[in-house]
């Protein structure tokens, strides 16, 4: 057996393929449930009931969804251009960071003025974040994947001495967390009575702005082009260390902004425990959207959908939650196996 590249994909099979990646997931924890003495098609009911059967799990859903769509866009604007982004986590606590810093009282601005800094900041801190691994790229040939990854670790240790130290909360009954933004910074919400707050709106809104920037305008046309083959885009005329280093800036801008938006939008204030691996799951979005800017946000609100389900299944069934985490890790290798079919088929001989 071996693998033929194919000359065309049809987009039905491209359309097709995180369709049947994620039956073929659900097909196989189906054997994890049914270990578990649970019927397995009441789990997938009682799943699929607590992240969309009704007003509350449908917008705890969402909220959830809110950082997934913001750190798979990172991850999509990031790897269309080969720049392996892991570390979207430490850039959403730099976002988180800046967040509590500039809008827990630093600033006399205005209310109008105050939440745009916030924000703005908060996407500038993610975006420098990644801006050193992408300058040792290319610059030194470093291996981002090395140096994201580490990142996040050193990032959280320095949340860590804030959060214990000069940011910490003396209202805060000793617990490690910073004091709380102030009202003005704070995101409305959409739906009264819920979680559910306007940052839903923001990352939609990015969602379609990236997908415009990626068909219609230059940028996006040079990003797929170093994507595609870096040297044929250098010796087209691209300036592809400035692609690269625009590319960081966005990708670790969008990470930095989820972070903000958890601070001002949901939590309030920062801790330790503010992203349950937000920027790990952007991966998997970005990789079960196939890169695609609008498939993200279908991709996020499947995988808040099953760790919210998850929850409801398992108070109601003796299946453990952590049923959605080899879920969502499953569907991510089913994705792997079904965007290689799409671009190889199988011979014989």
């Amino acid at each position: 057996m071996r693998l033929e590249p194919r000359e065309h994909t049809p987009l039905a099979a491209r359309l097709l393929a995180p369709v049947a990646a994620v039956a073929a997931a659900l097909a196989l924890c189906a054997l994890l449930v049914a270990w578990t003495g649970a019927p397995v098609l009441r789990a997938y009911g009682l799943l699929l009931e607590g992240a969309a059967g009704s007003r509350f799990a449908l917008t705890e859903t969402l909220t959830r969804a809110t950082p997934l769509i913001l750190t798979g866009l990172a991850a999509a604007v990031a790897f269309r251009a080969k720049l392996w982004n892991i570390g979207a986590e430490g850039q959403l606590y730099m976002g988180a960071l800046a967040a509590v810093v500039l809008g827990g009282g630093m600033l006399d601005l205005p209310a109008w003025l105050l939440l745009p800094t916030v924000m703005i900041a908060g996407a500038a801190a993610g975006g420098a974040t990644l801006l050193g691994p992408a300058v040792l790229k290319v610059r030194f040939g470093v291996d981002e994947v090395v140096t994201t990854l580490l990142l996040n670790f050193i990032v959280l240790l320095l949340v860590s001495m804030l959060l214990e130290g000069a940011l910490k909360d003396p209202m805060g009954m000793g617990w490690p967390q910073s004091a709380p933004v102030v009202e003005a910074a704070e995101l409305p919400k959409l739906v009264e009575r819920t979680r559910l707050h306007t940052g839903l709106l923001v990352a939609l809104g990015l969602s379609a702005l990236l997908w415009l920037i990626d068909t219609r305008t230059i940028w996006g046309y040079e990003n797929r082009a170093v994507g595609a083959n870096p040297r044929a885009a250098a010796f087209a005329g691209m300036p592809v260390t400035r692609v690269m280093l625009r590319t960081a800036l966005l990708s670790g801008g969008l990470a930095g902004l989820a972070g903000v938006i958890e601070v001002c939008g949901l939590k309030g204030y920062l801790t330790l425990d503010l992203s349950p691996g937000f920027g790990y799951s952007g991966i998997v979005v970005a990789m079960l959207a196939q890169l695609h800017p609008v498939g993200v946000v279908g991709a996020a609100v499947f995988i808040a959908g099953i760790f919210v389900g998850a929850d409801a299944m398992s108070r109601a069934m003796p299946v453990p939650n952590y049923i959605a985490d080899v879920l969502v890790a499953t569907s991510l290798l089913c994705m792997l196996v079904a965007g290689l079919l799409t671009r190889y088929r199988l011979r014989r001989g």
